[in-house]
Parts: C-alpha cells; sequence; structure tokens
C-alpha cells in the first residue's frame, strides 16, 4: 500500500510544483487563441475550459492505461513508482509542451511541428511515420472496444462484426461533423463514466487492501516466474505500458484542443493536468491488476481484456462492473475517433485543403477509410495478426514520443527558453526504442529485431540517443523565433 499511495501523491504534488515550472518555462499568456483566430465552425471552435478537459482526457485514455497497466505490472511493485516518475518528467511535459507549440502555430498538427522543428529528411520520415501509426491506432481502438462488448454478455462472439460496423461508421461521424456537434456533446458524460467507475476502483482496492482481502504489492511465485519472459525492465517496460507515463499518440491529439482553447492559460491544466489524471487511471488498474494475479495467477497467461474484466467485476460487483468496463469501452471509443479526425486534420495541412466543405472532408476521409477496413480485415484473420498488430503500434508510439520531445526541445532551443525539460526524456526515449529494435529476438513482441546483445544495444543505443540530441539543440539554437 505504501508504495501506491506514495505513487498517486507524487503525481499530485508534481502537477503543483513541476507542472508550474514548466508553466514557466512554456509562459502562456493572453493573446487570442486559434479558436478565435481561425475560428472556422468545424474544427476551431471555442468550448469552454471544463469541456476541453475532459476531451483532452479521453482523447489521450485510450485502453493503454487500463491494459498497458495490466500488461506493464507483471514487472513488479516498481511498476508504482516509475508510472508517477515518467508521467511528471517526461509524459505531462510531452504533453504541455506539444499542447502550447500547437497552441502558438495556429492549432498546427503533428506533421506540421514536425516540418518546422526536426532535421530535413527526418521530419517527412515521421510524418509518414505518424500517419501509420494514427492507422495502426484506429484499428486497435476498433479491435479492443469490439472484443470487450461481445465479452460481456455471454455466448456474443458471433456479433463481433457487427459491433466492429458500428463503432466504424461512428468514428466516420465524429471524423467529418463540426467537433462540438458529437465530440463537444458526448464526451463530457463520457469522462464522467471513466473516473467514477476508476474512482470506485480504487476506494475497493483500498478498503480490501486493509480487510486483508487482496494484496497488490508483493510478488507471487507465478509472477516472478513471469517477469524474465518480458524481457529487461529497460528499454521493454516502456515499449508494454506507455500511456500513463508517455505517450507519442498524444502529440496527434492536442491539437484538436488547441484549436478549440479559449486561453493559453489553461493549457497546464488542460495538457499537464489530463496526463497526470491519466497516472493515476494507471495506478489505480495496474493495482487492480496485480491484486487480481493474487487471487487467479492463471490469469498471467491469458489475454488482458479477460483479466481486464475480472477486475471490474470482481472488485466492483457484477452491475457496477459492467458500467466500469462500459466506460473501458468508451475510452478506447473516445480515443479512435478523434485518432481518424487528426488524420483528416493531417492530411489537411499537407495538401492545404480547407475543410469547411463536407465534401472536401469526405474526399480525405474515404482512403483512410479503406485502408483501415482493410486493416480490419486483416487483424481479424487469427490472433498473431492482431498481436502484430498491437506491437507495431505500441513501439511506434515511443518512437513518435521520443520523435516529438525532440522537435520540442529545438521549438524551445530556438526560443531561448530551457530545453532541458523536453531533451532528458527525449534522449531517454530514444535510447530505449532504439536499444529495443536493436536487441529484441526474432519474435519478441515484434515479428523483426536485430538481435544484437543486450550491452552492445546499449551502447549504441546511447551513441544515437546522445547524438540525435545534441544535432536538435545545436539546430534550435541555429534558429530564432520569436513568441
Amino acid at each position: 500500500m505504501t508504495l501506491f499511495l506514495i505513487g498517486i501523491v507524487m503525481l499530485i504534488a508534481g502537477y503543483f510544483t513541476y507542472g508550474r515550472l514548466i508553466e514557466k518555462i512554456l509562459q502562456p499568456d493572453d493573446r487570442e487563441t486559434p479558436a478565435f483566430t481561425k475560428a472556422d465552425g468545424i474544427d476551431y471552435v471555442p468550448l469552454p475550459k471544463w469541456k476541453n478537459m475532459l476531451i483532452q482526457l479521453l482523447n489521450i485514455a485510450g485502453v493503454g492505461p487500463v491494459v498497458g497497466a495490466i500488461l506493464g505490472i507483471k514487472f513488479g511493485p516498481i511498476v508504482f513508482l516509475i508510472i508517477p516518475i515518467g508521467n511528471i518528467l517526461g509524459g505531462a511535459v510531452h504533453d504541455f509542451a506539444s499542447g502550447m507549440f500547437s497552441l502558438r502555430h495556429g492549432g498546427s498538427s503533428l506533421t506540421t511541428q514536425m516540418e518546422k522543428m526536426m532535421l530535413p529528411g527526418m521530419n517527412r520520415l515521421m510524418a509518414v511515420f505518424m500517419m501509420v501509426l494514427l492507422l495502426l491506432c484506429v484499428a486497435v481502438f476498433i479491435n479492443v472496444p469490439s472484443h470487450l462488448a461481445v465479452e460481456i454478455p455471454k455466448d456474443a462472439t458471433q456479433y463481433f462484426w457487427y459491433v466492429v460496423g458500428a463503432i466504424f461508421l461512428y468514428y466516420i461521424a465524429a471524423t467529418l461533423f463540426p467537433v462540438d456537434k458529437i465530440i463537444g456533446k458526448i464526451y463530457p458524460f463520457f469522462g464522467g463514466m471513466l473516473l467514477i467507475g476508476t474512482l470506485l476502483l480504487g476506494i475497493s482496492l483500498v478498503y480490501k487492501w486493509f480487510t486483508g482481502s487482496v494484496d497488490f504489492l508483493s510478488m507471487t511465485p507465478e509472477m516472478t516466474d513471469a517477469v524474465p519472459k518480458q524481457g529487461p525492465f529497460i528499454p521493454c517496460f516502456f515499449v508494454t505500458m506507455a500511456c500513463g507515463v508517455l505517450s507519442g499518440f498524444h502529440a496527434t491529439q492536442s491539437p484538436i484542443v488547441a484549436r478549440t482553447m479559449k486561453s493559453e492559460r489553461e493549457a497546464r491544466s488542460t495538457f499537464y493536468g489530463m496526463m497526470v489524471i491519466e497516472g493515476v487511471i494507471a495506478m489505480i488498474w495496474a493495482a487492480g491488476a496485480m491484486a487480481m494475479y493474487h487471487l487467479q495467477p492463471e490469469l498471467l497467461t491469458t489475454n488482458p481484456n479477460s483479466t481486464l474484466v475480472k477486475i471490474a467485476q470482481g472488485f466492483l460487483g457484477n452491475q457496477v462492473g459492467v458500467l466500469t468496463i462500459i466506460a473501458v469501452i468508451i475510452l478506447a471509443v473516445t480515443t479512435g475517433d478523434t485518432a481518424m479526425r487528426s488524420m483528416r486534420l493531417s492530411l489537411a495541412e499537407m495538401v492545404r485543403l480547407s475543410q469547411k466543405s463536407i465534401v472536401s472532408r469526405l474526399l480525405l476521409s474515404l482512403p483512410l477509410i479503406v485502408i483501415i477496413a482493410g486493416l480490419l480485415i486483416w487483424s481479424n484473420r487469427d490472433a498473431q495478426a492482431f498481436n502484430i498488430l498491437w506491437n507495431y503500434f505500441a513501439w511506434g508510439n515511443q518512437v513518435l514520443a521520443a520523435s516529438t520531445l525532440l522537435g520540442c526541445t529545438v521549438w524551445l532551443a530556438a526560443r531561448r527558453r530551457c530545453y532541458w525539460c523536453t531533451l532528458i526524456p527525449a534522449v531517454f526515449m530514444t535510447f530505449v526504442v532504439t536499444s529495443f529494435i536493436l536487441w529484441a529476438p526474432h519474435g519478441f513482441k515484434l515479428p523483426q529485431g536485430f538481435n544484437l546483445p543486450q550491452n552492445v544495444s546499449y551502447a549504441a543505443a546511447a551513441v544515437i540517443a546522445v547524438g540525435l540530441g545534441v544535432m536538435e539543440v545545436i539546430r534550435g539554437h541555429r534558429m530564432e523565433e520569436e513568441d
């Protein structure tokens, strides 16, 4: 219990201390925001602060802080400290900096940010990489909630493709309609469901721990045996568990809210604060997973979706548990729809096509619909196909995080601001993703890895990470950007 409570306190304290320090570095002020300077009634629409906060939370908190926590806690109780440290120093800084960059550049998407701040050639490569990642993300966040939905009632698996079709149709509608017509109206309600369900789970776990019913701090023999199968903690933990700690996907979502914010002074609570809330969500679900692994060790080798259902119904009862599972399903859906919207907006900026007309929005969305449909058909041929899809998304997500942090470092250096707050997590995440792909044995999480000795992978990754960090700082110092 001590580690868990310390982690929660660290997250809360981090928001009011380190979050305020990052705010002083980024310097939000009273200038007009893109919601007013570029108002179009479609994507640039002023929304209330509380609504933007809930939209941002649901945009970034996909199934990652739930499913990722269920997988990540297999590394042991140390995760209860790594989540808040990584969140405060890395993930929340990543979201805040990329969100402020978008605010200062007319609500620009991540592709535009890369074009401005990354090395020539690398920026185009990362723009393509980001679009591929978003395609994978949409496919994942149709698959996962569909599988969860058919697990709630008995013998409902035959309805899987009907659920897939319904979620996909909703994604298309949410992508095409103005942001305040669907997303702005239903997200606050869904956000409330998510927070209430997670809070009740946390209260239940703490109560059961004090009464001696569950243990979520010690390792069972089965968990100890399972740890080596996860791979070395660095880099494997940070690839297995992204959301709640640090996730590159968030930088693709922040521009959506940057286009609806009334004031820059809302940025710390909206970007940094909602990432901290996601960290709390991850902590609670990690605790639930460890407690469930104590009660049913056989779940260590099963699909995390099944463990999720067991946690919700086991600690909240059948009725409240089902409502919480529905909230998690909604969590996935409300991330996938904005991922698809983000693709449309990014493509629009690339080809410089106005999105005021429904025809132009549909024109950009049609090829995306076709590609995603193909991914859905392929990924559901067998379990291995979906695992490949998920694992490439997980690793690619952290590649994007490293790239975004490097770009933010250039931006801060160009503005002559303290860039260490983004440079340090940027170098660390570059080390993580590089060492992972260099070390990974063939077939470990990804179909292909270079299978180099671990020490060699670490050494090569360290050289690459530090080298890229130095290059980006030099690039920033050679540039000059005014506020």
